[in-house]
């Protein structure tokens, strides 16, 4: 007993010794531009179109596969935490996603760019995890706040300036330039970690359950997969490419649950759901993902479909949310551990309940200057619910458990995600052809933008909904201690 506990407390000496902002530093880096990487493409797909001479339906695989790779492998990251030290595991990702840039700058087609940007995928699907375990394990839960409110500068901040970086850069230069311009910063990430990035998990090298591993690749894979295919325009909930893969990934994804709780060693340890306040988090976490993919995904439409704004000024209108919301993150992370999670969680919902509302508000005469206002309390409000419940929920974990719940955590956002695009694209879709089914005339440009006005509508109002239920569940959360382990 006593030998446990000294070995304890002399880990925990030397972890206080290890200078952390250094560790920090080069995480972020890493982290911020693989982020950033995963939205900058998004608003260059027209002219990929062109260059490259393919539909847009296979283009979409750029952003699809991109979403799959990460949604599978970020399952597996609490198992490869254990089996590669710190500098092992983030070194590799940083490298995996460095390579995947360069192939996707000089990418003589489609294909080749493809396989650079699922090795993209694979550094940035590992990179998150390895990320935010770093932190619990560094810093002590009283001070935990403010450094896993940088992480939120990262999360939030680098998908924000995505899309107005990329209409800047393509206004001067060709697509590859997308990817050449993050090289030199990806290269700067592995110098910096190299130097600085200590050990500070243990390697255990539990055993490796080959069914668990594939049952979650499909289990998760589908469910992603079947998503964003039912977010694809072309594409309907009752087309095989939508509910097979769903119908697969529900199945296995069902018997990998079952295979991890029955199971000495699990791969992703579900018992984390038997703490009340990481449930609680990660339900809300869910729902507030959902409600942010509501707007963030409809905005770019509203503007651009609706208003007739071109995609650099749309990006510009989203430009204000996104610095905000980054330089606010490490301020209620730095709240957060001083005065704990319902100071910020409970008013921060309150704010996205009446924001949303106000977004199902917006009409035709609706200026770029409300949407700015609207976008940018948006901003305010997530940074108020997302990293504050994220850090309480981790917190009363065991420290054994923190690869498992920062999995679990990653992988529901990802499959958040993906649900939420293929859910308010289907409402919008079919909001919009309801409009349309009443005209009994062909549609002029106004009508058309009012019937896309319309779906836009009622996925707000689901959005809303959405914000309702954060908001009563977030009376529910408590403050969290770390338990013994």
């Amino acid at each position: 007993m006593n030998t446990a506990a000294s070995s304890a407390s002399s880990e925990v000496n030397e972890l206080q010794q290890i200078k952390k902002l250094p560790i920090l530093i080069s995480l972020i880096i890493g982290a911020f531009f693989s982020i950033l990487n995963e939205t900058l493409l998004n608003i260059a797909l027209p002219q990929l179109e062109i260059s490259l001479d393919v539909s847009a339906s296979t283009l979409q695989w750029l952003a699809t596969g991109y979403m799959l790779v990460v949604g599978v492998l970020i399952p597996v990251s609490a198992l490869l935490v254990q089996w590669f030290t710190t500098r092992q595991m983030f070194l590799g990702a940083m490298i995996l996603f460095t390579v995947g840039t360069l192939i996707c700058g000089i990418a003589p087609g489609f294909e080749v760019l493809l396989i650079g940007r699922l090795l993209q995928a694979g550094g940035a699907g590992l990179m998150l995890p390895v990320l935010m375990n770093t932190i619990l394990v560094l810093y002590p839960p009283e001070k935990r706040g403010a450094a896993m409110g940088s992480i939120g500068l990262v999360i939030m901040f680098a998908p924000a300036i995505g899309p107005t970086l990329s209409g800047l850069i393509l206004q001067v230069a060709e697509w590859r330039w997308l990817f050449f311009l993050v090289l030199p910063f990806a290269f700067l990430s592995i110098i910096v970690s190299y130097i600085f990035l200590k050990n500070v998990t243990p390697v255990t090298k539990p055993k490796v359950d080959v069914l668990s591993i594939l049952l979650s690749t499909l289990g998760f894979g589908g469910i992603v997969f079947g998503f964003s295919n039912a977010g694809k325009s072309e594409l309907t909930w009752s087309s095989p490419q939508v509910y097979l893969p769903l119908i697969i990934g529900g199945i296995s994804l069902l018997l990998f649950v079952i295979r991890q709780i029955n199971s000495k060693e699990p791969m992703l340890d579900l018992r984390v759901f038997k703490f009340p306040m990481f449930t609680l988090t990660t339900v809300l976490l869910i729902i507030a993902m959902m409600t942010m993919f509501s707007t963030m995904l409809l905005l770019p439409f509203l503007m651009q479909g609706v208003f007739a704004m071109t995609t650099f000024a749309a990006g510009l209108v989203l430009l204000p949310g996104g610095l905000l919301n980054g330089f606010i993150s490490p301020i209620t992370g730095r709240l957060f551990d001083k005065f704990g999670p319902r100071a910020l969680v409970i008013p921060g919902t309150c704010l996205l309940l009446i924001i949303m509302w106000l977004f199902t508000r917006i009409s035709i005469d609706t200026t770029s200057t409300t949407l700015i206002v609207l976008h940018v309390l948006l901003m305010i409000a997530i940074a108020m619910i997302m990293m504050p419940a994220q850090t309480n929920g981790l917190n009363q974990l065991p420290r054994r458990m923190y690869p498992h719940g920062t999995a679990v955590l990653n992988t529901l956002q990802q499959i958040s995600g993906a649900i939420g695009v293929a859910l308010f694209i289907s409402i919008m879709a079919s909001g919009q052809q309801a409009f349309l089914g009443r005209l009994t005339a062909e549609p002029t440009p106004v009508q058309m933008a009012e019937s896309l006005l319309s779906g836009i509508h009622n996925s707000f109002v689901v959005g809303l909904g959405f914000a309702i239920l954060a908001l009563l569940l977030s009376l529910f959360i408590k403050k969290t201690s770390a338990p013994q382990d």
